[in-house]
């Protein structure tokens, strides 16, 4: 079984307008993933350095970052970072590009789990629908024209509160589209902005949003969270 999640921890900046970088690590903590996307992990303008200390992440978590980040401050790239136990293998990591007027994009990484090989892609899409849309068919285009063929998960702030959406109907031709509830705003959710997407070797066995009492300050996204099983190797498409 594979735990994986998705978290927007805006800056370290709580609903209290505070940040404490303190309150993040508690909940991811908590959470206990064996993969944990990030969005908003950096700050966005100057050198954009982490809101996370990287020394601690290493020295008091299970937790390592994959390498997208392009200056020793960052975690991630454009926000986006993806934290890993450290008893799995990076066997390639990549940016994506995406169209957008404003600062946004993905990255993807082929690990190894359990002596299995996975894909793992973690976005923040624009806030604009028409930009989602575009985003999410460059991001298609990019990992099934260019890539060779991984059981793949897409994580993240999808910024799209209904189900039935457009942009998430971009996703079905190959992958199954889970919300795990309700993540915005924390103190009292109203909005499923959180999502984890699958391709069929990969079975929800369970899924969920992170209510705990520290996530409920600590960002105004909760975490959303999902329990996976993946089917043999052998059954990889060709």
């Amino acid at each position: 079984m594979l735990k994986i999640g998705s978290y927007n921890i805006q800056k370290a900046i709580g609903v209290d307008a505070r940040r404490k970088p303190q309150r993040i690590m508690k909940v991811i903590r908590e959470l206990d993933c064996d993969i944990l996307a990030l969005q908003e992990a950096d700050k966005r303008f100057g050198p954009r350095a982490s809101t996370l200390d990287r020394n601690v992440l290493l020295s008091e978590t299970d937790y390592r970052p994959v390498p997208f980040a392009t200056s020793d401050r960052s975690l991630g790239w454009h926000g986006n970072a993806l934290l890993i136990r450290k008893s799995i293998g990076i066997l390639d990591h990549r940016r994506i590009d995406l169209p957008t007027l404003e600062p946004r994009g993905a990255v993807a990484a082929d690990l190894t789990v359990g002596g299995e090989k996975i894909r793992i892609a973690a976005m923040h899409l624009s806030l604009v629908g028409h930009f989602r849309k575009k985003q999410v068919a460059s991001l298609m285009h990019q990992l099934h024209e260019h890539l060779d063929y991984l059981p793949t998960v897409l994580i993240g702030d999808l910024n799209e509160w209904r189900d039935g959406s457009k942009s998430l109907k971009l996703f079905e031709q190959h992958y199954e589209v889970t919300t795990p509830g309700r993540s915005f705003p924390s103190p009292m959710p109203v909005g499923s902005l959180d999502r984890i997407i699958t391709s069929p070797e990969f079975t929800v066995r369970r899924a969920g949003v992170h209510k705990s009492k520290t996530a409920r300050v600590a960002s105004d996204h909760l975490p959303v969270w999902a329990e996976l099983a993946l089917e043999p190797a052998g059954h990889l498409a060709g």
